[in-house]
C-alpha cells in the first residue's frame, strides 16, 4: 500500500493487562470486494485514500492487510443482556487499532464480522452484508441528526457465504467509535473482584474520555456524574427523532456517550409509546417509553461496578451512588421537556407547556398519526395530508400552541428556524432501508447511494423527496434481528 491511508495509531487500550482482551488477528477471507466506503468520514479523520486501489481497500477493509502499527485485538466486557448478567467479549469484531487524527482526537478502528475470536462462544464471528449496510445507513443517519454515534466508514463483501436460517452473503463492517468500552467493560472488571484492575480502567477512561476531572476528588463519584449526563442527552436525542435502539443491554451503553451496536434497531413511523420492533423483545422490555427507564438502570449497574473506588466504606459509598442515580429522573424530564419545546418551537418556560406537550402526544397515538410528519405538518410541510389533520380536536390544539407561540416575543422566522433544527424531514423508514437491502443483495447498490445520501441532509427541504418522507402502507408489523 503506496501510502497507508496515513494511519497514526496509538493503541492505548492495548497497553492494558491481557485480562482485558484477546491479542487476535482477524480471519482472512476468500475474495474481499468494497462495496461502501466513507469518503467524508476518512477525510475527518484525516485518512487520504487519493493513491489507494479499491483492491487495496477491499484487502485493508476485510482485514486481510493489516496497516502498519496496528494491533488488533478483541476486548471482553460482560453485559446484563434482558436483565441477566453474562461474561461476553468481541465474538464477531476486532479492534485493529487507535487512530489520532491530526489534532489528536482519538478513534477506535474496529472490524465487525471478521471472524471468530476467545469470546465467540457458539457464534461463527461472521457477519451478512444485509445487517452491515443496516449499521451504515443507520449509523450515518445518526451523526447527520446530529445525535453522538459510531460511525461506519466502509463495508466490504467477503466472498463467503454465512449460514443463518438461510445462506447469505458474508461481510465486513469498518466502525468507528470515540471507544468501544462500555458499561459492560466495567462489569466484566468489576466480576473479576480485581481492584487494581478497577481503578486501570478507570484512569484509562478518565485520560481517554474525560480529562478535565483528572485532578477530581474523588474520580469515580465524578465520572459516575458524567457519564449520567451524556445518557440522559444521548435519550432524550432518541426520543426526539422515534429512535428505538431495541437491545439496550449494559454491553451496549458506550462510556463515551455514543450510540453503538446498532442491531434490532428502527424509527418509529406511527406514535405509539410502546412501539418494539426487535424479534427478540417479546415482553417489551426496550420499547420507545422504556428507554429512559432502561437508561437509568443500566447507569445503576455502573453505579455498581464503582462502589469499591467511591469510598472505603461500603454503605457510604452506594448512598453516594444512590442520591446521583436517582438524580436521572428529573434530569430527564427537565431535558426532554425542554426538547419538545424545541420541536415545537417554543421559548421560554410556560406553567402549561406540559399538558400542551402531552395532549399533542396522546392526540397522536390514538389517531395514529406519524410522529415525524406530524412535527413536520407543524412546520408547514403538508408530506402526509390525512384527514387525522382536520380533527377537531387537533384543530383545537394548534389554536392553543399558536396562542403559546405569541407568547415567544420572537418572530415566526425565528421559532420555524428552531423547529427546523431538531425536526428531521426525513428519517430512515424502515421499508425504505428494507427496498434498498433487497436490492444490494441483488447486487444493485444505486438504491443504497440514493437512500445515503438523501439521509445526509435530514433537515434540508427538497421536494425530491417525498417517498422517502412517506410511512409504510403495510399493514404487518415491522420486524428486526439482531444479525447473529
Amino acid at each position: 500500500m503506496k501510502n497507508g491511508l496515513n494511519w497514526n495509531f496509538d493503541n492505548s487500550y492495548s497497553r492494558l493487562p491481557d485480562s482485558f482482551k484477546e491479542t487476535i488477528d482477524p480471519v482472512k477471507v476468500k475474495k474481499p470486494e468494497l462495496v461502501l466506503f466513507n469518503k467524508d468520514l476518512a477525510k475527518n479523520i484525516d485518512l487520504d485514500f487519493s493513491n489507494i486501489k479499491n483492491e487495496e481497500l477491499s484487502a485493508l477493509f476485510s482485514g486481510n492487510l493489516l496497516p502498519k502499527n496496528s494491533n488488533s485485538i478483541a476486548q471482553a466486557y460482560a453485559g446484563h443482556q434482558f436483565g441477566h448478567f453474562t461474561m461476553l467479549g468481541d465474538g464477531r469484531a476486532v479492534l485493529i487499532g487507535e487512530h489520532l487524527s491530526k489534532n489528536k482526537k482519538r478513534y477506535d478502528i474496529q472490524f465487525k464480522g471478521s471472524g471468530k475470536t476467545a469470546f465467540s462462544r457458539n457464534g461463527d464471528g461472521r457477519a451478512a452484508l444485509g445487517p452491515m449496510l443496516r449499521e451504515y445507513i443507520i449509523s450515518e443517519s445518526m451523526h447527520h441528526l446530529n445525535i453522538p454515534t459510531t460511525r461506519s466508514l466502509a463495508v466490504v463483501k467477503t466472498g463467503e457465504s454465512v449460514m443463518r436460517d438461510t445462506e447469505l452473503i458474508g461481510a465486513i463492517l469498518t466502525r468507528v467509535a470515540s471507544s468501544h468500552i462500555r458499561v459492560g467493560t466495567f462489569q466484566y472488571i468489576a466480576a473479576r473482584k480485581n481492584e487494581d484492575e478497577l481503578k486501570m480502567l478507570l484512569e484509562h477512561v478518565i485520560k481517554r474520555h474525560y480529562p478535565n476531572i483528572d485532578k477530581a476528588e474523588n474520580k469515580s463519584i465524578e465520572i459516575l456524574k458524567i457519564v449520567l449526563e451524556k445518557q440522559v442527552d444521548l435519550v432524550v436525542h432518541w426520543m426526539r427523532v422515534g429512535f428505538i435502539h431495541g437491545v439496550m443491554n449494559t454491553d451496549n451503553m458506550s462510556i463515551s456517550g455514543e450510540t453503538i451496536d446498532y442491531g434490532p434497531c428502527a424509527f418509529m413511523d406511527v406514535y405509539d409509546p410502546k412501539t418494539v420492533f426487535s424479534s427478540i423483545d417479546r415482553t417489551g422490555r426496550y420499547a420507545y417509553c422504556n428507554q429512559p427507564v432502561i437508561t437509568k438502570w443500566n447507569l445503576a449497574r455502573f453505579a455498581e461496578c464503582l462502589i469499591p473506588l467511591i469510598d472505603k466504606d461500603q454503605n457510604n459509598a452506594i448512598k453516594i451512588a444512590t442520591e446521583i442515580i436517582n438524580s436521572f429522573e428529573k434530569k430527564y424530564e427537565e431535558k426532554w421537556l425542554n426538547m419538545m419545546r424545541d420541536k415545537l418551537g417554543l421559548f421560554g418556560d410556560e406553567k402549561n407547556d406540559q399538558s400542551l406537550i402531552l395532549d399533542l402526544l396522546t392526540w397522536m397515538h390514538e389517531v395514529k398519526a406519524d410522529y415525524t410528519n406530524t412535527f413536520c405538518y407543524l412546520m408547514g410541510e403538508k408530506i402526509e395530508l390525512k384527514k387525522y389533520y382536520e380533527d377537531k380536536r387537533f384543530l383545537n390544539w394548534m389554536e392553543r400552541w399558536k396562542n403559546r407561540l405569541k407568547l415567544n416575543k420572537n418572530s415566526s422566522e425565528k421559532y420555524l428556524q428552531l423547529m427546523k433544527s431538531v425536526n428531521p424531514l426525513v428519517i430512515p423508514r424502515n421499508h425504505k432501508v428494507e427496498e434498498v437491502l433487497e436490492s444490494a443483495n441483488q447486487n444493485n447498490f444505486q438504491p443504497l447511494t440514493k437512500l445515503i445520501e438523501i439521509l445526509s441532509k435530514p433537515y434540508l427541504q427538497n421536494q425530491k423527496i417525498i417517498e422517502y418522507q412517506l410511512p409504510s402502507n403495510q399493514k404487518e408489523k415491522y420486524q428486526t434481528f439482531c444479525g447473529t
